[in-house]
This record gives structure tokens, sequence and C-alpha cells, in this order.
């Protein structure tokens, strides 16, 4: 009910309530828009575009599912937007392949920190990341993943696997994980 009347007020202009709204999800989102962009400074510029989009169009928030959902949605759809315009997303498919598993996060976790980790996936070459933050981070499957980037399904898979190996050659380097 609290989040309804937030919405109600954000809708009609209420700057207090839009305010309370982005103080809500904009940690959250930041780390998502962090995940897609080269740097910081990118990150916050898809963080402000993104809630602009978001009060812009909250009216047409049907409260289907939840609304940080709604707004995650928003954040990642911008982020790719911002990636689609800046052609920087081009097939990456010939990275050295390993067929060795990849590991686990279980296994890592107690060796490395989440900023350590969101570094390492901010250093994927442009195509592994965005396909790496949707297939891992946002749920979805490669034939989505294809049609959102405009790559086939198959270098959808690639890139995946291409990124998995980067990122297991990064915490091998860092002595994190036994070769």
């Amino acid at each position: 009910m609290i989040e309804a009347n937030l919405i109600k007020s954000c809708i009609e202009g209420d700057r207090q309530a839009q305010s309370t709204l982005y103080a809500m999800f904009a940690p959250k989102m930041f780390v998502v828009c962090l995940r897609y962009s080269k740097n910081r400074e990118e990150a916050e510029e898809v963080l402000q575009e993104g809630f602009l989009k978001v009060f812009q169009f909250l009216h047409q928030f049907r409260e289907e599912g939840s609304l940080e959902g709604w707004v995650r949605k928003i954040m990642v759809n911008c982020s790719l937007q911002r990636l689609r315009s800046n052609s920087r997303l081009a097939p990456v498919l010939n990275i050295e392949s390993y067929n060795e598993q990849f590991v686990l996060q279980a296994q890592i976790e107690s060796k490395i920190s989440s900023k350590e980790l969101l570094q390492l996936v901010m250093s994927l070459p442009p195509a592994y990341k965005m396909v790496f933050n949707l297939y891992v981070f946002e749920g979805y499957k490669h034939k989505e993943i294809a049609e959102m980037l405009g790559i086939s399904e198959g270098t959808s898979k690639s890139n995946l696997s291409d990124a998995r190996t980067y990122l297991q050659k990064q915490l091998t380097k860092k002595k994190l994980i036994a070769k």
C-alpha cells in the first residue's frame, strides 16, 4: 500500500516522492548500470537516463511484478541502448578456448570481494560483458539475448563461454583459483 501511494505521488509530480523513490532504488540500480558500463561516469549517466525514463513511464507500471524488477529492466534497457548507440558491441569470437568447467561462485567467494569481482566483470570485452550480464545477472536465455543484441544465438553462447574462460584466467592470474 505504501509503494502504491508512493507511485501515485510520483506520477502526480510530487518531488519529495520522486526523491524517495530514487533513494530506494538508486544504489541497487547503480550496481546494475555499472556492470554494463565501461566506468563509473558512464554508469552514473545511464542511471540518470534510466530514472528519467522511470518517472516518464511510471504511469505504465501495472503492478504485475515488483517495482524494483520493473525499474531494473529499464536500467538494463538503457544500458543496452547506450551500447547500441555507441556501436561498441561487436561479436568477439576468438579467445583461447578451454574445455575446463567454469569455477563455481561458492569456491571463490571467500577469496575475492564483490568489488574485485565487479571490476573483473567490467574488464570483459564489451560483447562478452553484455552477454555475461544478461545471462548470469538478469537471467535471460540465449535466444532472448540474441534478439536484444542483434547477434545469433550461437554467438551469444560462444561469448558467454569465452567470458567465463576470460574470468577464469583472470582469477587464476590473481591466484584465487588453482590451474
